[in-house]
């Protein structure tokens, strides 16, 4: 059984190869800047964000995902104009009071950086990349910014990694040999962002890149594709201490037979304390999350996953942390004023 389970997980790997090479994020809605550079600076402070994501816990070679993201801006004008300028005992920072008075940002970049290690099997894929953002304001309360990303994707494929049982380490089907390619990496992205909504366009990996390996009697052969994400999200203001944001995620690998993959979300928050939220993805599975801030430098978000697929039967689900730290925070915002 445990070779099966092995030679089955061997095969989705292999067919990511040809599909979605890109992983997936539950928590996107914490960090959007994993998937779009465009917000490269979008807050007053340097935002770093850590995460790790242990996908379909209890199944050998199962994904692992883990990265580290800075980003901030360059040359913003605080929000706030004076160190006095902190929220009331009992008041919500976040309230009616606060988006009725919310104005666009003036002009301005970002500058930020991602390392990202996503392990599957014997496969490895690291991805080193630098971003840039401009942000422009287009009305009095709404801000478009457009950015790139830019960088190198590193994948490794390490045969004594595999495990087909019965002391097997090399796959039955070929006699292979490690892989080790680099390739230059690129990705590009807009966002449009106000008190009420956000919409994001964003592509990764956008240099394609031929991706073989194997012997001649048994070639495996793919190509790295660009992976194109539709982003977008409401707040409602439930009463003046919950708000309430809907949002949703579609994501579509090119040249490729798979549908595009849609996840749509919600996250309730009181004050700048505490989040609860839930996501749906289609034909695939649900996912529970909770959240909270702590002060004005430090943040952690955790979410579960449970699939509807096949591999509920022998996964014991998934789960993804996020922690944050503000940087250079000086005028004591606990939440995000742009990324909700």
């Amino acid at each position: 059984m445990k070779k099966l389970y092995t030679c089955l997980l061997f095969i989705g790997v292999v067919m990511a190869v040809q599909a979605q090479q890109k992983p997936h994020y539950t928590q996107y809605i914490l960090n959007n800047y994993i998937l779009n550079p465009a917000l490269t600076g979008i807050e007053n402070y340097f935002d770093v964000k850590v995460s790790a994501r242990d996908q379909w816990v209890g199944l050998n070679g199962a994904p692992r995902t883990a990265y580290l993201s800075v980003q901030g801006p360059i040359d913003k004008s605080d929000t706030k104009t004076t160190p006095t300028s902190f929220q009331l005992p009992g008041e919500n920072p976040r309230g009616e009071a606060y988006w009725e008075n919310y104005t666009a940002s003036k002009p301005h970049s970002g500058i930020g950086l991602i390392l990202l290690n996503d392990h599957t099997g014997n496969f490895n894929n690291f991805t080193a990349n630098v971003t840039y953002a401009y942000h422009i304001g287009l009305t009095p309360t709404m801000n478009l910014s457009a950015g790139f990303g830019a960088g190198i994707n590193q994948l490794h494929r390490d045969l004594s990694k595999t495990d087909f049982g019965d002391g097997v380490t090399v796959d039955p089907a070929q006699t292979s040999s490690n892989i080790n390619k680099l390739k230059p990496d690129l990705n590009a992205g807009l966002w449009l962002y106000s008190s009420d909504f956000f919409v994001g366009l964003s592509a990764q990996q956008i240099i394609p890149a031929a991706i073989t390996y194997g012997d001649n009697t048994a070639p495996v052969s793919g190509k790295a594709v660009p992976h194109f994400f539709a982003t977008a999200g409401y707040r409602f203001l439930l009463n003046d201490d919950i708000n309430a944001l809907p949002s949703v995620m579609v994501k579509y690998v090119s040249n490729t037979p798979t549908k595009p993959q849609v996840d749509a979300n919600i996250k309730l928050q009181y004050q700048d304390l505490l989040w609860l939220g839930g996501s749906y993805r289609f034909q695939d599975g649900y996912a529970a999350m909770v959240g909270m801030n702590v002060a004005n430098t430090f943040n952690i978000g955790y979410s579960y996953d449970f699939t509807k697929t096949a591999l509920n039967t022998t996964s014991k689900g998934t789960h993804e942390i996020i922690i944050g730290f503000l940087i250079g925070n000086r005028y004591g915002d606990t939440c995000p004023r742009n990324v909700w």
